[in-house]
């Protein structure tokens, strides 16, 4: 298990991704009915992740391409899944209502 990143909150909803080295890699800003609108570094659109059964989230390319699930797990962090329902990583929420992503190797 290897760290791959962090997510912080930001200004009006705004969830800043980040790499294992601290460089911005994108944002997640609020969208309709609790869905988020997905961008790159530089503000390219990138997909949505939007609402599912029992707190997921789906997540979807730009063509509504579904790429993938994140489901809440016992430790108040996300676990992810690929299109294939196979886990590929987790999350562990910190102190401050950030984010740790993790890699499953």
């Amino acid at each position: 298990m290897s760290k791959s990143g962090y997510s912080r909150r930001g200004l009006f909803g705004t969830i800043n991704h980040y790499d294992s080295h601290g460089h911005k890699i994108g944002e997640s800003r609020p969208g309709l009915f609790g869905s988020y609108n997905n961008y790159d570094a530089n503000g390219y659109k990138t997909g949505q992740s939007r609402p599912g059964l029992f707190g997921s989230y789906n997540s979807y390319d730009n063509n509504g391409n579904k790429t993938g699930e994140s489901r809440p797990n016992m430790f108040g962090g996300r676990n992810q899944y690929g299109t294939d329902g196979s886990k590929t990583g987790h999350t562990v929420q910190g102190f401050f209502g950030d984010y740790n992503h993790y890699d499953d190797d």
